[in-house]
């Protein structure tokens, strides 16, 4: 007997068919057999089950491609059993895991490791990313094609950025010829080892400083080789207005060039620091006013490709810390969506280019079967009631960290309800 599952009554948007109209979802056995105002005139199948949405939103699964799990090594951080559950309570359906891990994801038994535990626990899909380098030491290149095989959708150094320029000159070519993408952080690490952003607010709070430049001349340097090799080339986050310039300049001439931004350096500016308060200690450090407005516009005039998450769960012993000895890093999974719907509300960005890049581009970029509602494709989405308030509070977080810049903070607009391959496996 198949199983039917018919969503009538939603608000669909997807932005894979540039499309938003009220329509009616038709899932069967996993997989998305009607979808839009056509669907209304259907019918409804005989023994299908039907779930009145109510005028929300229907989107396809949010995919964040940028997580950072504990699991392997330090569990006690993060599972990818609880990030699953984080992210499906945001609405993500498929994530890509860096591979800053203990061990390092840089071998076929650890990027097997990665899928099996996943299958076996995850309740959302997992995909992992390599690393570009043996144990992220930037000194001798992984196996890339046999890693390609195995499973992982990208090469990365994750949190670190990679010094030699001939290796990832190198790297950047073999990734092409097995059809991979390099994503990379661009941090120079003589530069950039400041607390927070540089600037006259530093220097009130007596912290070391991160220059911008910190981030655009190892950025240019990268767009340089990406344009000699024509490998597919992802800046994994920018933070500055500096960078998009860099980057719009670049993307003139090489469509295979393509960024991220965090969703925190699109919400938050240098000044919510406030009381050395360590949450807000990030890597890219955040912004001014300024920057945090180029980067709206840069993803509203596709500059930017994609907003990620940058979920990086700390504990208390690495954050209960002076500010400039605090980890960084911020979980972001379960608040991606929340926070992101800010700038939906204040007009900054329409809804349909927001699903856009947190669903539908991400996917595109890593080859994933995801981020469109399409007939034959796999039912993953999400239900978004858009003008539910709701308060983040640390104890009701599904991640075993609870190192959230947006603890306490408002948001208008959350889930209620996430599918993944037609079974739900969040709803309020």
């Amino acid at each position: 007997m198949m199983s039917t599952t018919v969503y009538t009554n939603a608000r669909i948007i997807d932005p894979s068919r540039n499309l938003d109209e009220n329509g009616t979802l038709i899932v069967q056995d996993g997989i998305i057999v009607a979808s839009g105002a056509d669907a209304n005139n259907q019918g409804t199948p005989e023994g299908a089950e039907v779930i009145d949405l109510n005028g929300n939103v229907l989107i396809p699964g949010l995919v964040d491609s940028r997580v950072f799990i504990g699991e392997p090594g330090t569990e006690h951080r993060e599972t990818i059993a609880s990030a699953s559950q984080a992210a499906a309570a945001g609405g993500v359906t498929s994530m890509i895991m860096m591979p800053d891990t203990d061990p390092v994801i840089d071998n076929v038994a650890l990027v097997e490791f990665v899928k099996r535990t996943a299958r076996d626990t995850a309740i959302v899909n997992v995909h992992p990313a390599a690393a570009i380098t043996r144990g992220l030491l930037g000194e001798e290149m992984t196996e890339m094609g046999l890693l390609r095989e195995a499973g992982a959708v990208a090469f990365t150094e994750g949190r670190k950025s990679l010094a030699n320029t001939l290796l990832l000159r190198r790297a950047l070519t073999y990734a092409k010829d097995f059809g991979a993408m390099i994503a990379h952080e661009t941090i120079d690490p003589y530069l950039g080892g400041g607390a927070m952003n540089s600037g006259l607010y530093a220097s009130w709070l007596g912290l070391s400083g991160a220059p911008r430049e910190a981030e655009v001349i190892p950025l240019e340097r990268d767009l340089r080789l990406a344009s000699m090799t024509g490998g597919n080339y992802h800046a994994a986050q920018i933070s500055c207005d500096m960078s998009a310039q860099v980057l719009r300049r670049a993307k003139e001439t090489n469509a295979k060039v393509s960024a991220a931004v965090s969703i925190n350096h699109l919400s938050l500016n240098e000044n919510d620091i406030g009381e050395y308060r360590t949450f807000f200690r990030l890597s890219p450090p955040l912004r001014n006013e300024d920057d945090r407005q180029a980067m709206i516009e840069a993803v509203r005039n596709g500059t930017i490709d994609v907003i990620v998450s940058a979920h990086n769960p700390q504990d208390v012993d690495t954050k209960r810390l002076p500010f400039a000895d605090a980890e960084a890093g911020a979980i972001g999974l379960e608040t991606l969506l929340g926070a992101a719907l800010r700038l939906y509300h204040n007009d900054s960005l329409s809804l349909l280019r927001l699903i856009e890049v947190l669903s539908t581009a991400p996917a595109k970029l890593y080859g994933l079967d995801a981020g469109t509602l399409k007939v034959g494709a796999k039912a993953d989405f999400a239900v978004v009631d858009l003008y539910e308030p709701w308060v983040v509070k640390a104890e009701e977080l599904h991640s075993l960290s609870k190192n959230s810049s947006f603890e306490d903070a408002k948001f208008q607009g959350r889930v209620i309800r996430t599918v993944v391959s037609g079974k739900t496996v969040f709803a309020l």
